[in-house]
């Protein structure tokens, strides 16, 4: 069985906002003896709020971090998501010791290898083959150890040409391919890696994410890996911390945990500010999945439901009468697929007397990573009664769709995915 490599007990990290000081010379001195000399907490810190970046606080101090308890075994590869402002990239900074907790414990077993930010441990004086040694010596390596990775760092990085040139005439891509390079090949037993990875491009991101793999699965390192991208999350990770405002959940397996995350992610109301109506049928309101709320982020591959609720109900043997559509359009408002009853033959089949709702189920929501916007058409009795333009938008999140770890590219090869089934012979 695995033994932890990370565990961290009641964590919690403050932060001042605005002028720091307690607004005193006598009280500063106090504050200094306190902490500094006596090791107590501090007696002016006043009790602060959780770090909610969308409101106005009273309070000066915010908790970016508040009471956080979990573990990571080794070879584990544990992803980190949420909303930006959740306090993912604090708690990694905390961890790879860059900065202190206000309170709580952590206990890491093994070499620490970080990339939080593009350019974190590189001196820009430097050039990129300078900065391999200096950041392998930090790790605690041998020049000969680094001697031995410098030909497999340099070439995974792909900055042969310009690696005798300082770092600060480097892009910021260049940078992260290189950084990402010293910190996957300097063997370090965890690896740290925040979203930073998103500055390089597609090529590079998916050669991290396979070296990341290999890390993990292959040589039983372990990772914590933070991402906005669900499909470097699924490909990456077998589980999943979730944080909301400086707390944290206990572990999920990875599908769990991102369904569970963007189900937080919710429309308010709609306002149906681009409507057409005649005659006195039309649509009161939408609801999207199980839940009857209107979901505006869906994983590629899911199923999903839309329910339309009518302002009023229609006789059953009057069903066959009613046309409705549904027409999704893509970034550059192109009509990619239309939903339509009339497309269903079994839809009139159900036994109520008065119909007030229709729905759609769709096994599996097939279309390529993007923002679509729905468009609804509704006739009665062969006659136009309701159209509403961008009814509601949805943005669709990738997922390993294919269980390949290869995903179309929506601008490049189309909206749209088929499941198919090749063979050799």
């Amino acid at each position: 069985m695995s033994k932890p490599v990370i565990k961290v007990e009641q964590l919690s990290k403050a932060y001042q906002i605005g002028q720091i000081g307690t607004g005193t010379l006598s009280r500063d001195v106090e504050r200094f003896w306190t902490t500094k000399i006596l090791g107590k907490a501090d007696p002016f810190l006043k009790v602060g709020e959780t770090n909610d970046r969308s409101s106005k606080s009273e309070s000066n101090i915010v908790w970016s971090l508040k009471d956080i308890n979990f573990q990571v075994n080794q070879g584990e590869a544990v992803g980190i998501i949420g909303k930006n402002g959740a306090g993912k990239s604090t708690l990694l900074k905390v961890l790879s010791r860059i900065t202190s907790p206000t309170s709580g414990e952590i206990k890491i077993k093994g070499r620490v290898a970080s990339l939080l930010e593009v350019g974190t441990g590189f001196h820009a004086e430097l050039t990129g083959r300078e900065n391999i040694y200096l950041n392998g010596a930090i790790l605690g390596m041998t020049r000969r150890e680094i001697k031995s990775k410098l030909d497999e760092i340099i070439d995974f990085s792909g900055c042969e040409r310009y690696i005798d040139t300082p770092v600060k005439r480097y892009s910021s891509g260049m940078t992260v391919r290189l950084a990402f390079a010293v910190a996957a090949h300097l063997e370090p037993e965890i690896l740290i890696v925040d979203e930073v990875l998103a500055v390089g491009d597609a090529e590079f991101q998916k050669k991290a994410i396979g070296k990341m793999q290999a890390i993990s699965r292959g040589e039983g390192r372990t990772i914590l890996f933070v991402s906005h991208d669900m499909t470097a999350i699924t490909a990456l990770t077998n589980s999943v911390l979730i944080m909301n405002q400086g707390h944290i959940s206990q572990k999920f397996p990875t599908e769990q945990a991102i369904q569970q995350y963007l189900k937080t992610d919710l429309f308010p109301a709609i306002a149906f500010s681009n409507r057409k109506t005649e005659g006195d049928l039309f649509i009161e309101s939408i609801t999207l999945d199980d839940n009857d709320s209107l979901q505006q982020q869906l994983v590629v591959g899911n199923p999903v439901r839309m329910r339309f609720s009518l302002n009023r109900t229609i006789p059953k043997k009057d069903i066959g009468a009613l046309a409705f559509y549904v027409v999704f359009r893509n970034e550059l408002n192109f009509p990619v697929f239309t939903l339509s009853n009339r497309y269903d033959a079994t839809f009139d089949s159900e036994s109520a007397t008065e119909i007030k709702y229709i729905s759609c189920e769709l096994p599996q929501f097939t279309l390529t990573e993007g923002k679509y916007r729905a468009t609804t058409w509704m006739a009665f009795k062969n006659g136009f009664c309701d159209e509403i333009t961008d009814a509601f938008e949805l943005e669709v999140i990738s997922s390993d769709f294919f269980k390949t770890g290869q995903m179309p590219i929506a601008r490049k090869h189309g909206a749209y995915l088929l499941t198919q089934k090749w063979s050799a012979q």
